[in-house]
């Protein structure tokens, strides 16, 4: 509890309460969305802070709004507010990040991390928007920090074959169906836990089920026929295999965590994730024809996009710190010295007030 309490802005008993000390420093902080969405030019220096939020103080995943779960601000929404607010002669710096993609691929959920980059893809969107009035002055770049769990695209148990309308019936992010495996240990003793009372909610968030004999005969004979959602609807059904994955990962799932096997096994089947939720979403993903390879940092090569003045040097492969020097060299900056600003040639500071407007996009 230590820990958590000096990890929040509100503080604890030996640290202050660092939204107080913004206040003090002029910074308006708000923290509804009414408020966000009036915000106008002008108003000065101000904290934001999206109405709902995570468990970690992070915005919630995009895929659980298709559970009617209220996002608050949108991470789009939120670009296209900065933008409105940062806009002047001068130009101007925003970064973005949308760093719930990365948290997904950490937990190996490939439709909650396909739903965050979408919403990802809306904010760039925005960006570009702003870059069509001001073409000659404006440099949008997309890159990323580092890839997360290594997810590949052609996996062996679908003979490498892909079937990603699979992925459509997820409608829940791993750590909200966490949240309800939770509550079901808290309420159930060990001796009366039972998967077949998860099956129903299995289905109706992941579309994953169990499924009689003669149901999957006839829809068998559906699909041998060209019926597409009879094939669908097959292709989500738990084999046997699949249920005796389940029934351990549940098995552990209804062991409170601190008490969970440590071993290398344990980790490879579930990274310290829940159980049963991260046997679930791989299940759904091996459906689909998608793999993983860890639960963490990979180093596969990741792209870098970018449009608008400068943007040619972006491009090519190079070491992920040299990003930031290629940013100041398409600002006119220099990145070698403490204060880039305070050292620019005099021609280079009147240009500078010409500079183009960065947007920089995290991942």
């Amino acid at each position: 509890m230590a820990e958590e309490a000096s990890n929040s802005p509100e503080g604890n008993n030996d640290r202050p309460d660092v939204l107080e000390i913004a206040k003090s420093k002029g910074y308006k902080v708000i923290s509804t969305a009414e408020e966000i969405r009036n915000l106008k030019p002008g108003e000065g220096k101000v904290i934001a802070i999206n109405p709902v939020l995570d468990k970690e103080k992070a915005l919630p995943y995009a895929i659980n709004a298709l559970r009617g779960q209220d996002l608050g601000v949108s991470l789009a929404e939120f670009t296209r507010k900065a933008i409105e607010l940062l806009d002047n002669p001068k130009g101007f710096l925003l970064m973005v990040e949308g760093g719930k993609i990365g948290w997904a691929c950490h937990a190996n959920d490939g439709a909650t991390a396909i739903h965050d980059t979408i919403d990802f893809d809306k904010a760039v969107a925005e960006a570009i928007e702003f870059y069509k009035k001001h073409p000659n002055e404006t440099v949008i770049i997309v890159p990323g920090d580092h890839e997360c769990g290594g997810m590949t695209i052609g996996f062996a148990g679908t003979r490498y074959e892909t079937y990603f309308d699979i992925l459509a019936p997820q409608r829940i992010s791993y750590d909200e169906f966490t949240k309800i495996v939770d509550k079901y240990r808290k309420e159930h003793a060990p001796e009366n836990a039972k998967l077949e009372d998860l099956l129903p909610l299995i289905k109706e968030n992941f579309g994953l089920e169990v499924m009689e004999d003669k149901a999957r005969e006839e829809l068998e004979k559906k699909a041998k026929e060209g019926d597409k959602e009879a094939a669908r609807r097959l292709h989500l059904v738990l084999t046997k295999e699949e249920l005796e994955d389940l029934g351990r990962a549940f098995a552990l799932s209804m062991v409170e965590k601190e008490k969970r096997p440590k071993d290398e096994r344990t980790y490879l089947l579930y990274g310290g994730y829940d159980p049963l939720t991260v046997t679930i979403t791989s299940i759904l993903n091996q459906k689909a024809g998608i793999g993983w390879t860890s639960y963490s940092h990979t180093g596969v090569p990741i792209p870098v996009y970018a449009i608008g003045v400068g943007a040619h040097i972006f491009g090519g492969y190079y070491d992920n710190t040299d990003l930031y020097k290629k940013m100041c060299q398409v600002m006119g900056m220099d990145p070698s010295k403490p204060n880039i600003l305070a050292h620019i040639p005099r021609r280079e500071k009147e240009l500078a007030a010409q500079r183009p407007s960065c947007i920089f996009q995290g991942r």
